[in-house]
């Protein structure tokens, strides 16, 4: 489906933590977020997956890097967002570890 690229921070609803997901090691994705001074409520996660990547110094090391999410929110809005885990050394501290990716354009949504 067509997307629309964004890779903008997320500010996650500190009240809406799922903490059942955090026992399992995974973020405890929230409920709500803001983005561009706008409320997104998640409705549904339609899909869950987790990117890894190879040591940075050669051990030969896969690191678990990222928690990615299809969801869907209460307006309708499909969204792929993900949960950055590091940022390693030589990048500055970001606020927001989670991040919006991308939305699928309307025209992709199936019709009524």
């Amino acid at each position: 489906m067509p997307r629309t690229f964004f890779s903008e921070a997320l500010v996650p609803d500190r009240e809406s933590f799922d903490p059942s997901r955090m026992a399992m090691g995974e973020p405890g994705l929230p409920g709500k977020f803001r983005w561009r001074n706008r409320e997104l409520v998640v409705a549904e996660v339609l899909e869950r997956w987790k990117e890894h990547g190879d040591c940075r110094h050669g051990s030969g090391e896969r690191y678990l890097r990222r928690h990615g999410y299809r969801l869907r929110t209460a307006d309708g809005l499909v969204m792929r967002i993900y949960f950055q885990r590091s940022f390693g050394r030589s990048s500055s501290r970001v606020a927001s570890r989670w991040w919006l990716h991308s939305i699928e354009e309307e025209s992709a949504r199936p019709g009524p």
